[in-house]
């Protein structure tokens, strides 16, 4: 199933939508594993990054939540009192909190994922004539992570080719200078490629575009469905 973009982009923001708005943990942890199966379909050495923050700060939520909170009377641990925060226990009440918003943020952040990594941002921007300009920001701010990205691989591939070895924490903050150089270039590029083709100007031409099918239909009811479901339920 390949969806057009359009579609595509109102399926992952109804569902990233509809797990903020659910205040049920089975629904948050359905709508973050589908949204996990379709990260997964995008190539491993791509994806990695995204899930690491996704499912890292999720179960950072979760981790921590319960001992940040004060919430409920059924305690299931009775920590230490400290300074300022109080008393460190744990409830029930916590810990289902903390599961709902873990799972609700790792939802959202895989709904973005999903966006950067599955759909074509050439193809949404030219889907997107009657706000071209409005779209043309949206597209060049999400895609500025998959760019350093791609530019960060093959800077380290280059700094391998010249025996550099780049490891840890301390060896990767040395790409920093190069990716916000390389970055602010390509701005200047960019901004010379549109001028010459005449962005703004009347008069424009469009690349054609594909009809939506019938999976695409069926994507952008189904957003709708969940954002109601949502909302309703």
């Amino acid at each position: 199933m390949n969806l057009s973009p359009v579609p595509a982009v109102v399926l992952f923001a109804a569902a990233g939508t509809a797990a903020l708005l659910s205040d049920r943990i089975a629904a948050a942890a359905a709508l973050a594993g589908a949204l996990l199966v379709l990260v997964l379909r995008a190539p491993a050495t791509r994806r990695r990054p995204y899930l690491v923050g996704a499912l890292g700060s999720g179960l950072g939520i979760f981790v921590l939540s319960p001992f940040l909170a004060a919430a409920g009377h059924d305690v299931l641990w009775s920590g230490p009192v400290v300074p300022v925060l109080g008393a460190l226990d744990v409830t029930r009440e916590e810990i289902v909190i903390a599961a709902l918003n873990g799972l609700r943020l790792t939802a959202v952040a895989l709904a973005f994922a999903a966006y950067a990594l599955l759909v074509d941002q050439d193809r949404l921007l030219a889907a997107a004539g009657f706000a071209r300009r409005s779209a043309l920001a949206a597209v060049l701010a999400t895609r500025l992570v998959p760019t350093l990205e791609r530019d960060a691989a093959g800077l380290v591939e280059v700094m391998r080719g010249r025996g550099v070895a780049v490891t840890g924490l301390r060896g990767r903050t040395r790409l920093l200078s190069a990716l916000i150089a390389g970055a602010l270039e390509r701005a200047l590029n960019l901004a010379e490629a549109i001028e010459a083709r005449g962005f703004g100007r009347p008069g424009r031409t469009r690349a054609p575009s594909r009809p939506w099918s019938g999976w695409d239909r069926a994507a952008v009811v189904l957003g709708g469905a969940l954002v109601a479901g949502a909302v309703w339920l």
